[in-house]
């Protein structure tokens, strides 16, 4: 698939994103906008598709690194414990630091990401039945562990409605004010680009990287690191959006290969361009009201999910 077929179709479903919504706005409106249409966009609208557009990118790119540090293709954030850590992170942010900066709880939240990935980076080493759908399924059941012990002490501290409201996947949040900690995940992103070679190297076996002369711990260490960030920054902004890093890599690298550095952009405009999709779809389906952007993409992206699942077991059978 071109890319400028890909920039095409963004811009478009961009377009689409700006004038949707209960207070009507049409493109004409544009040429003579009203105080009330002028304040809708600029509060509203344009910080939304700011919000869609960054963790679209952010969240695919991060599962694309993962696949290939782990050298699965079912890893990502939501198989690997990575945003159920973020979660319990944020938890505990409400508990200790109540009075807490967005800043804070990033950064508490992150911490906890990091620390859940390693640790399933840890169980991936010691797991000797290394088979490609056992792998994630070993993700999924660790992160529903932390799960639960997150739940168990929201409903301890009473937070457990705070959590489920405010940590579902909604960009109807996304408004002027509550939504620039993702400028971050722009730069991070930068970032993976530039190190992509390095993590499809190290992505080859720890034996091989080293031969070639990488830092193949730093490098594994240096991935897991904005990957944690980034989705710290998602859950905190947005919520929870799943399966978003697993099915966009893999629909990429069926048709564009292994390498990362060719992947990246095109794992970046579908990752956008599907994140667009179902928002647009949940704002069009019960309009004038709203289905959270967590539930299209959980509804969509498990029916994927199972999809590649059979498919990996007939390819590996």
């Amino acid at each position: 698939m071109k890319k400028r077929y890909l920039f095409i179709l963004l811009i478009i479903l961009s377009l689409t994103s700006l004038f949707i919504g209960v207070k009507s706005i049409s493109p004409l409106d544009l040429f003579h906008l009203s105080e009330d249409q002028f304040q809708i966009l600029v509060v509203s609208r344009f910080p939304r598709l700011v919000s869609i557009l960054i963790a679209g990118v952010s969240m695919s790119i991060c599962g694309l690194i993962m696949q290939q540090l782990t050298r699965n293709k079912f890893v990502s954030p939501t198989t690997a414990g990575t945003m159920d850590s973020a979660r319990l992170g944020i938890l505990v942010s409400l508990m200790l630091f109540t009075a807490a900066s967005p800043i804070v709880k990033m950064l508490v939240a992150f911490a906890f990401a990091l620390l859940g990935t390693f640790i399933f980076m840890k169980i991936l080493d010691k797991v000797k039945y290394k088979d490609t759908i056992f792998i994630p399924l070993v993700g999924l059941m660790f992160g529903n562990i932390i799960s639960s012990i997150t739940t168990f002490f929201a409903y301890k501290n009473d937070l457990i409605q705070n959590m489920s409201s405010w940590l579902q996947g909604n960009f109807s949040m996304s408004i002027q004010g509550r939504y620039e900690l993702l400028y971050i995940s722009i730069p991070l992103v930068i970032i993976a680009y530039l190190y992509a070679n390095k993590f499809t190297i190290a992505g080859m076996g720890e034996e091989f990287a080293i031969n070639l002369g990488l830092n193949y711990k730093f490098v594994v260490n240096f991935g897991l690191i904005i990957v944690a960030l980034i989705t710290s920054l998602v859950i905190l902004t947005v919520g929870m959006i799943p399966f978003l890093g697993l099915i966009i890599p893999n629909i990429v690298t069926m048709y564009q290969g292994d390498n990362l550095k060719n992947s990246l952009s095109h794992t970046a405009l579908i990752g956008a361009i599907f994140v667009l999709l179902c928002d647009i779809l949940g704002r069009v389906i019960i309009y004038p009201y709203e289905i959270p952007i967590g539930v299209t993409v959980g509804v969509i992206g498990s029916g994927i999910f199972l999809y590649l699942i059979l498919k990996g077991k007939k390819a590996y059978a």
